[in-house]
């Protein structure tokens, strides 16, 4: 029988030792021990394959915690509080070095799901509707694996574009090899392979939903592709590309926010994937028998969980008492400190997790905003602004601001909105800014500040790992 290793530069073997990826999605061969003869062959065969990515995407080494947290705690949201389970304490204090451990799982797992990914597009099925609903998805996870990869350890693109990127791996190991040693591929390159996977998913996905998977935000849908579209034009600098991707979204997805104070509340306080399009086009699944536990993104946050993550006092400020997302944030005590809990994850107390939310209604408006305003149409950058701001805050005059103001008002939105979501510090890398995190003193366990545009760790190290076994990989500045 004809074996095939499944890694790349030496690495990734480890992968499955340390994934949580449920095997009963997966009821084959482990996929860094792939059989040529029980490759991917039927539907069926597809559909595990792909349910297994997506497990991968929960894992809490990658989007199930520690990459969503970083987006927010190496920004300016959030710090982890003086009193703590230890956890993440390195990247509170911008104090990880070249062979953190979370770093390199985010790394291999990210890596390892991408590999998922390529034996579903190679894989040689009769094409029908669910096959390209299928190979839709693949594509379509394999862009937000390659956008999340370029975003941590890549300068942003809308300042070095020809700066080292990630290795790019588009086929599966059977073809290319089971040792190959890529260099990293430069930013733009990195974009372009994106964007090129995500209209060839948005081509494939068939107009009518199939039936073989339920048709529920854990999936991702075709218009989902088209906001994910959105996102990476956004952070790539395309502005009218942005806009043409979010206002396809707008026409043409059916999607809509909550319309009142209890509907936003019943939004957040469901841990159930969604069917109506209200608010979420794609989060990841956090069920009974499939999250995280004590490790989960929604422990980290809740107060009911560990809690160890609290909202800095700037960051509630941001919203007035009518603002209906300042719901979202609890004030409370924590030992002798009076401080800001973080209610987006509520049901910790509950075998049915909080979903982990990675593509929002509301993100696809402000990117529409913001790329309206950009491209100097300031009445329609007004207009999706207003729809999303007083919506959340009905009592909030409209905004009228032109210029720079304008620009700067949807960047607070975005933050207001998209507050411990993951995105924050992906923002403040494209727009190139030095930003402050504020110092929370005795209520936080310790803090660095001053986070200058010349700061080498804006950029994440290339694991230590993955140097040795690939001396074609160049580390990062700085590591």
């Amino acid at each position: 029988m004809k074996k095939t290793n499944a890694y790349i530069s030496g690495f990734l073997l480890s992968a499955v030792m340390a994934s949580s990826c449920g095997k009963d999605f997966l009821n084959e061969e482990p996929s860094t021990a792939i059989y040529v003869e029980s490759a991917i062959q039927t539907e069926g065969n597809m559909l595990e394959a792909v349910a297994g990515t997506y497990r991968i995407l929960n894992n809490y080494f990658l989007f199930g915690r520690n990459t969503m947290v970083w987006g927010d705690l190496l920004a300016d949201n959030i710090y982890i509080s003086s009193s703590n389970s230890q956890r993440l304490l390195p990247w509170n204090n911008y104090s990880w070095v070249g062979n953190n451990a979370e770093n390199l799982q985010q790394w291999i797992q990210s890596y390892y799901a991408i590999l998922q990914a390529n034996r579903v597009l190679d894989a040689q099925v009769t094409e029908t509707s669910n096959v390209k609903q299928l190979r839709g998805e693949a594509y379509a996870l394999r862009a937000l694996l390659y956008l999340n990869l370029v975003n941590w350890y890549g300068k942003p693109a809308t300042v070095s574009p020809d700066a080292d990127g990630v290795p790019l791996i588009t086929v599966p190991t059977n073809k290319s090899g089971a040792l190959i040693k890529p260099s990293r591929a430069k930013v733009s390159e990195v974009y372009a392979q994106i964007i090129s996977d995500l209209n060839a998913a948005f081509e494939l996905m068939p107009e009518t939903p199939i039936t073989l998977h339920p048709n529920t935000t854990n999936f991702i849908s075709k218009y989902a592709v088209k906001a994910l579209l959105a996102r990476t034009y956004l952070y790539k600098g395309d502005y009218a590309k942005a806009r043409d991707a979010a206002l396809e979204v707008v026409q043409k997805g059916g999607y809509t926010l909550a319309g009142t104070v209890a509907a936003f509340n019943s939004y957040w306080g469901s841990p159930a994937a969604r069917t109506d399009k209200l608010e979420t086009l794609f989060e990841i699944n956090n069920s009974a028998t499939a999250n995280n536990g004590v490790e989960g993104i929604d422990w980290m946050y809740a107060r009911t969980g560990l809690g160890d993550l609290l909202a800095t006092d700037d960051t509630y400020a941001l919203y007035t008492a009518t603002d209906m997302r300042r719901g979202l944030i609890v004030q409370g005590t924590r030992g002798a400190n009076q401080v800001n809990f973080i209610n987006k994850f509520q049901n910790t107390g509950i075998a049915d997790r909080d979903e982990v939310k990675m593509l929002r209604y509301a993100e696809v408006l402000l990117t529409l905003a913001e790329s309206y305003a950009r491209t100097n149409d300031e009445t329609n950058a007004r207009l999706y602004l207003n729809m999303l701001a007083q919506k959340r805050d009905p009592s909030l005059a409209a905004y009228t601001y032109t210029g720079q103001a304008l620009i700067d008002a949807i960047i607070t939105e975005r933050r207001k909105e998209l507050a411990f979501e993951g995105l924050r510090f992906f923002d403040l890398k494209r727009l190139n800014v030095d930003f402050t995190r504020q110092n929370m003193g005795a209520k936080a366990y310790s803090f660095y500040v001053d986070v200058k545009t010349t700061d080498n760790r804006r950029q994440l190290p290339i694991p230590e790992t993955e140097m040795t076994a690939n001396p074609n990989v160049a580390p990062n500045p700085g590591y």
